[in-house]
């Protein structure tokens, strides 16, 4: 909580604090260490921000009109310095046995991890500035239930005999003798646990499903490098059905994509090779607007000398919230994902920066 006096200062007041530095702090070499307590005034500028608004690095996290005379009630977060990502174990070794006093029967089930700090600001008609409190964001690490979908049943034993992926119980697949009894144990951990593989059409499976998800994967291309034409038809059962199925606020489907300047596709004309590294073709486009259309926002992300596109389709009012008057609906959905990159990176422990990726070839989709 801040200090009353910090929060109360007035302008005058505030030039006397800037100027009341004693000459032993200010010596010839001397470097001031930041203090402790941040509500010292030497941090307003991260849990106040800017005079004249939020000002550069803070994003809007609410925004609605007031009905009670105080115009725009708006909701600004700036980064916090401290504590430093160093020191969030002893928070979240704190938040694990607090959670286990609670919750006895919890413990060593659900791992606590912090994503960060922020600084929040209340601000009425973006000016005047309210309220301020400190939040922190984490979440229990217990693990999500993954359903994987394999028409293939070929597919899914190369997978099973070659490639990793855990020996799991399914109908139409033949047992894995070859493989030691403990093997899924020692190589994912409990991890397999969760997974459950359906030899299944994808078509089949949303409809007969009574799953509700938060996150959907769709790469289905074929043989002939074919992305049928039912997975993303807008009229067709496929995505009827699979807009029922995934949550009704942050619901989210992702799905690869990628350049179709070699598809025969009934009444699109094939594009040039050079076309072919563009990010949107008109199949490909063709398929982005299927999406909106069920989902209400889409955008994608590209790396264009891969010729690979990945599709992002969500509700809109999960991601599009708290637009800021004067920004295009691009740039503020853009802003959102680019101010989120960092705190994924962290969470997901990612060997590379995703930012990049995010800023490449992003359009929203019309």
């Amino acid at each position: 909580m801040l200090r009353a006096a910090a929060s109360r200062c007035a302008r005058g007041a505030i030039r006397r604090l800037s100027s009341a530095a004693s000459p032993a702090a200010v010596a010839a070499g001397a470097r001031r260490q930041p203090p402790l307590d941040e509500g010292d005034w030497s941090y307003h500028r991260e849990w106040w921000g800017e005079d004249e608004g939020p000002g550069e690095g803070a994003h809007t996290v609410f925004r609605r009109h007031s009905e009670h005379g105080n115009g725009v009630v708006s909701v600004s977060a700036y980064p916090a310095s401290r504590p430093a990502s160093d020191e969030w174990t002893v928070t979240e070794r704190w938040l694990q046995e607090r959670n286990a006093r609670i919750y006895p029967n919890s413990f060593g089930a659900n791992q606590f991890k912090i994503l960060g700090y922020q600084w929040r600001v209340m601000r009425f008609n973006d000016h005047t500035r309210q309220s301020v409190a400190k939040v922190m964001a984490c979440y229990r690490s217990s693990g999500a239930v993954v359903h994987i979908v394999e028409i293939d049943p070929v597919v899914a034993s190369a997978s099973i005999d070659s490639m990793g992926f855990p020996s799991l119980p399914v109908k139409g697949l033949p047992p894995e003798p070859t493989k030691p009894a403990n093997g899924n144990e020692l190589l994912w951990g409990g991890i397999h646990d969760r997974l459950f593989l359906h030899i299944a059409d994808a078509e089949d499976f949303v409809a007969n499903d009574s799953n509700v998800y938060d996150l959907v994967f769709i790469d289905a291309y074929d043989g002939d490098d074919i992305f049928p034409r039912k997975l993303w038809d807008a009229e067709g059962t496929f995505l009827k059905n699979l807009e029922m199925k995934v949550h009704p606020v942050h619901g989210t489907v992702v799905v690869n994509l990628h350049s179709d300047s070699e598809l025969s596709v009934a009444g699109v004309e094939k594009t040039s090779s050079v076309d072919s590294i563009l990010p949107l073709g008109k199949h490909v486009s063709q398929v982005c607007r299927a999406y909106k259309q069920h989902f209400g926002l889409a955008f994608t992300a590209a790396v264009p000398w891969l010729c690979n596109i990945t599709l992002v389709a969500c509700r809109d009012r999960a991601i599009a919230s708290g637009a800021r008057l004067g920004l295009s609906r691009r740039d503020f959905v853009l802003g959102k994902l680019l101010s989120k990159s960092n705190m994924v990176e962290h969470a997901l422990d990612l060997p590379f920066p995703c930012l990049q990726y995010i800023k490449n070839g992003f359009t929203l989709v019309d």
